[in-house]
């Protein structure tokens, strides 16, 4: 038993009756925490001083014994077994849908409750598919697995939410350019290299510098890419409302900072771009930059790029159909399309006494 987080009788009674004990350790485990999402998570645990007392990183094999600094401390990284010993209180994973699968539930089983990154139980029945700012409220005492929805669904679903409340969605359009952090480290490294005419690991099939993608994770039988199906489905479950229509492109863009959306909003209701853009404002979590005149709009590297807000610009009427809209979002992919979503999620947990 690590020395960090054992019990205190608090009292006992002169009755038959059971002691009275009380946690002194929050102790949360991250899994993939060499990776980019993993040490983004760490980073934001420590920018949000979330009260946890010991932090365990987890990795591959080969990454065992490595050393991850958060909150002025060195933590030793240690393997998927070692950290389903130690019986963290949440953990938060990013580390791929196998790992996820196998590991989730070998979490969950010591009481630890998972937050788990991957789309591996995004759309299994009875495991709440969260955005804090939307349907915190699904969370209950029993739900050991938490699933935290694809980068691309939880900014448009943020901008969507507050209108769906005001003039019932329809009908979704949305076209995505997704920067290659998304895809992961070797994404990156290979946009670098190309840049330099240096030969390496290569994350795409194709040249992603100077270049565009128009395929996002393997293709499904219906010609759509699973990361498009993600987001067609997942908005469903988040919104919690299936007859809204959802169609998706995903494109990958020679980006860093964040992804951006086209987005096609159909009503039933006729929408009014002032109060769009007053609701809008105040939605937590989101910020307008819509001034033509100045040409401000949002845009990744200026805007999103290490914040935790989803931006939305260039809201305007569609000319060619009644009560439908178009608008501009733009997230930070590794802060509020991952890692800051899980921590919002931790924090939830918290402060319902779930954990």
């Amino acid at each position: 038993m690590h020395e960090k987080c054992f019990v205190i009788i608090l009292s006992k009674l002169k009755s038959t009756s059971s002691n009275f004990v009380k946690k002194i350790c929050m102790r949360i485990a991250v899994v993939g925490a060499t990776g980019l999402v993993g040490k983004k998570m760490l980073q934001i645990l420590e920018e949000r001083k979330f009260p946890f007392d010991e932090i365990i990183p987890v990795a591959s094999e080969k990454s065992v014994g490595q050393i991850v600094s958060c909150c002025g401390k060195d933590w030793t990284v240690v393997s998927l077994t070692t950290a389903v010993a130690a019986s963290p209180d949440i953990a938060l994973f990013s580390a791929g849908g196998e790992t996820s699968l196998e590991w989730a539930p070998k979490f969950a089983e010591t009481g630890c409750v998972v937050i788990d990154n991957s789309s591996a139980w995004r759309m299994s029945e009875g495991v709440p598919l969260v955005v804090p700012e939307i349907n915190a409220s699904s969370i209950n005492a029993h739900n050991k697995i938490i699933a935290n929805p694809n980068c691309s669904t939880i900014q448009m679903v943020m901008v969507l939410k507050p209108l769906h409340d005001l003039y019932k969605i329809k009908r979704v359009v949305v076209s995505t350019y997704q920067s290659v952090t998304g895809t992961g480290k070797v994404a990156v490294d290979q946009l670098m290299n190309e840049r330099v005419g240096k030969e390496g690991e290569r994350a795409y099939a194709h040249t992603i510098d100077m270049n565009l993608i128009p395929q996002i994770d393997v293709f499904q039988s219906n010609g759509y890419t699973k990361e498009e199906m993600k987001m067609i489905l997942e908005t469903k479950k988040i919104m919690e409302d299936n007859s809204i229509a959802v169609t998706a492109t995903a494109v990958r863009v020679p980006v860093m900072g964040g992804h951006s959306e086209s987005v096609n909003i159909e009503f039933e209701n006729a929408p009014d771009i002032t109060q769009v853009k007053e609701v809008l404002s105040a939605f937590p979590g989101i910020e307008v930059v819509d001034n033509i005149e100045q040409k401000l709009y949002p845009m990744p590297l200026i805007h999103a790029a290490e914040s935790d807000q989803v931006f939305v610009g260039r809201i305007r009427l569609d000319e060619s159909q009644a009560n439908t809209l178009n608008c501009w979002i733009v997230s930070d992919n590794l802060r509020k399309g991952a890692a800051t979503n899980a921590v919002q999620i931790a924090e939830y947990l918290v402060a319902k006494k779930l954990v």
